[in-house]
């Protein structure tokens, strides 16, 4: 069975949707918006419909992000919205992914955050406003430089309360609010 052919333009535009009216707009991650603004965000539509085929994605971008100049490419999104649709088999994947790090000796210079449009915090129940923080359009490995991340948080003094601000953002916002920002205009 064939996965349905991939509108690039329209998985990076609801990708970009995603970032700037959540991610930017709701100030889930304070680091994005400059990455966004400076257009270092580099968007990757992955047509892989097996968790093999997505391995070798991975680690064609996991070193290309670290070849880049990180003036040009500061941070990767890698979607990949035909494999890993189910979000346990997407979770499972993850160690995967930081098998693939340590193998290119990546592991201390780069990273993998998870997004996913089911994404679900262990302990949560499937719809609570809490996954949302991780929930994206597509199914997403994000490739992130860990100097990058050192500079962030150094500017961002309380980092380390990050997750707990964006849950009681989300929790304020509800589920009718969610819908309504991520209504397409």
């Amino acid at each position: 069975m064939s996965s349905p052919a991939i509108d690039r333009d329209q998985v990076i535009a609801d990708t970009v949707t995603w970032v700037e009216k959540a991610v930017i707009g709701l100030n889930l991650c304070p680091f994005a918006k400059a990455v966004h603004v400076k257009q270092q965000i580099r968007y990757v539509v992955c047509d892989a419909d097996t968790p093999e085929a997505l391995l070798e994605k991975l680690m064609e971008e996991l070193q290309y992000l670290a070849d880049a100049d990180p003036e040009k490419v500061d941070t990767t999104m890698l979607i990949h919205p035909n494999v890993l649709t189910d979000f346990e088999d997407y979770n499972e994947f993850l160690d995967v992914a930081d098998a693939a790090l340590e193998e290119l000796e990546l592991d201390g210079e780069l990273q993998v955050a998870s997004f996913h449009p089911d994404y679900q915090f262990a302990d949560t129940h499937k719809n609570d406003i809490d996954n949302y923080t991780n929930r994206s359009p597509y199914p997403t490995l994000h490739l992130l430089r860990e100097d990058s991340i050192e500079r962030a948080v150094e500017a961002f003094p309380d980092a380390s309360d990050i997750f707990e601000k964006n849950i009681e953002t989300l929790r304020t916002l509800g589920h009718d609010g969610w819908d309504k920002l991520m209504q397409v205009k």
